[in-house]
């Protein structure tokens, strides 16, 4: 290697690491705030560091309220949401992405024009089907509007259309049918693309605000974390202190569920959409 490989080399280093830093300061100080007394959140001139650790607040943050029940539903929610919207989407990215049928590029093109309506657009209308399905305050109705989206189905197709298409054809001849290469072929070489849409889902629920907000009545029974962290802003004031550390706590779930599928994010974001077919 050159110097001036080297040098160039040091400097990307450099660079990714002071971007790393910019990225972690907000995490630094929520997690030092979190530890502050509540009077000393706005203290000027501001201090990373309050009077003292108060590693209590951790445990308030479940004496506060329902916290455990929060948690509770929001893995819930979570998690059945995510199955739902692997198995939907693994299936519908197979017939757009492998199957061939009349149609079929005209119905992914308006399904995927649905990825341009916002959120806030179809509150209203979902908010009145729940309410005609009678599914208003409870889980179906936090899991169902969204485990139909057209992200996860793109997502999953454009895997699929980077896998060959031999493969296919070598399963038709030795007598298998499309839902047979599905299952013992094309779905476990798409682990990593898998991998990648449960992270996006996971998150994607777990964060979710303005729909269970909106669905749910009784926050105390069905509320999620979102919901919950809202919970600590009332008429008397905000217990910061409270939030900060309860919003700490929310962040371990999803930070561990990341490290633990690192090997194939990396691999599945480098890899989907290459098809090109």
């Amino acid at each position: 290697m050159s110097r001036g490989e080297r040098v160039r080399l040091v400097f990307q280093h450099a660079a990714i690491y002071i971007a790393a830093l910019i990225f972690m300061a907000p995490l630094v100080y929520a997690f030092f705030s979190a530890l502050k007394p509540n009077g000393e959140m706005f203290a000027t001139p501001p201090r990373l560091v309050g009077s003292e650790l108060r590693w209590s607040n951790f445990a308030a943050v479940f004496e506060y309220g329902p916290f455990v029940t929060y948690i509770a539903n929001s893995f819930f929610v979570a998690i059945a949401g995510t199955l739902v919207v692997l198995f939907v989407s693994t299936t519908a990215g197979y017939a757009f992405g492998r199957l061939r049928w009349k149609g079929r590029d005209a119905i992914f093109v308006l399904f995927l024009a649905t990825l341009m309506v916002p959120q806030e657009v179809i509150v209203i209308p979902m908010f009145t089907l729940m309410q005609w399905l009678g599914w208003v305050d409870t889980y179906p109705a936090l899991i169902l509007p969204f485990a139909f989206t057209a992200f996860g189905t793109f997502l999953m197709r454009q895997f699929f259309r980077g896998i060959p298409f031999e493969l296919d054809e070598a399963a038709r001849v030795d007598g298998a049918g499309p839902i047979r290469t599905f299952v013992q072929i094309i779905l476990p070489l798409s682990k990593s693309g898998v991998a990648v849409l449960s992270v996006f889902t996971f998150m994607s629920f777990w964060n979710s605000y303005l729909w269970p907000l909106i669905v749910t009545v009784d926050y105390n029974k069905l509320g999620t974390l979102p919901v919950g962290l809202a919970s600590f802003s009332g008429l008397t004031g905000t217990r910061w202190d409270l939030q900060m550390a309860a919003a700490i706590i929310s962040m371990i779930p999803t930070t561990i569920l990341v490290i633990a599928l690192q090997k194939h994010l990396v691999k599945g974001i480098s890899m989907a959409g290459l098809g090109g077919r």
